[in-house]
């Protein structure tokens, strides 16, 4: 037993200092933990921009009435108008709010619609005459505009809006020919109308600063008077335009550009080296 004890003894003394130095070898590697993941800012919203439109409009009277005098006289209106349609230019300046909001003013000159009517009395024997009448009214138009963007997809923005303003209403001269008769003018009439639009449409990104804007806007200008007095007849008044546009224009933002036209955020990704264990010598 007491030769078992020394050999076991012995055993452990050259065990223990060897399984320390095995220790003592060993280091764990560092590890280090990875930066948190960079998102690049997306661009800053708010800028000024810059529009330019055409447009092709349809127009629509919403009444008529005149004055006669003499025996019978009173308040009359035309039996048939008719308005052409026309082309027109604008521009304006605005500024973009937000991703969804965005308002600028405009000024439009509307060309000159074609005004054919006819209207029908008695002429001076005492008989029944029918008179065909032929004018035609151009239009400065001033609106301030308010638009709410409906997001964007695929580079298009579908938008809705609404605007504001006045508009100076010019009327050429009328000329009224009488059937088997003479012909009257009446000088046009000139004046400034309260007005509203309603608008809807689609801008398409050209480039991160350069969109392309169609869309559609109705306007309802007030009425106004329309002739002045000649041979009986006068003053002439319209009671109100209504107005169909189709519009194709460009709009350039200023800066960094509109950010709906901005490419998505790029994420970088940390990658740490490859890992290489420790070499103890």
């Amino acid at each position: 037993m007491s030769k078992f004890s020394k050999v076991l003894g012995a055993a452990l003394l050259f065990i223990v200092p060897t399984v320390g130095f095995a220790a003592d070898l060993y280091e764990p590697p560092i590890i280090e933990a990875p930066p948190p993941q960079i998102i690049e800012p997306a661009p800053s919203f708010g800028g000024w921009y810059i529009r330019g439109d055409i447009d092709y409009h349809w127009s629509k009277l919403r009444g008529t009435e005149y004055i006669t005098y003499g025996a019978g006289g009173g308040t009359d209106r035309f039996d048939t108008t008719k308005l052409k349609g026309a082309m027109s230019l604008g521009a304006g300046v605005g500024y973009q709010i937000s991703r969804h909001l965005r308002t600028d003013l405009t000024a439009d000159y509307w060309f000159k619609s074609d005004f054919d009517g006819t209207t029908s009395g008695t002429c001076g024997g005492g008989g029944a005459c029918v008179s065909t009448d032929k004018s035609a009214y151009s239009a400065l138009l001033l609106m301030a505009n308010a638009y709410v963007d409906l997001g964007t997809y695929y580079r298009v923005t579908p938008y809705v809006g609404a605007g504001i303003g006045g508009a100076y209403v010019k009327w050429d001269d009328l000329t009224n020919s009488i059937s088997g008769g003479g012909t009257v003018v009446h000088k046009g009439s000139s004046n400034w109308r309260f007005a509203y639009s309603l608008m809807a449409g689609a801008s398409y990104c050209l480039t991160q600063n350069l969109n392309l804007d169609v869309g559609y806007r109705y306007t309802r200008l007030a009425g106004g008077r329309m002739f002045e007095y000649a041979s009986g007849v006068a003053p002439g008044f319209d009671k109100g335009i209504n107005v169909h546009e189709a519009r194709a224009g460009l709009r350039y933002q200023f800066g960094p550009g509109n950010a709906n036209c901005a490419p998505a955020p790029q994420v970088v990704s940390y990658e740490p080296p490859p890992f290489e264990p420790p070499v103890y010598k």
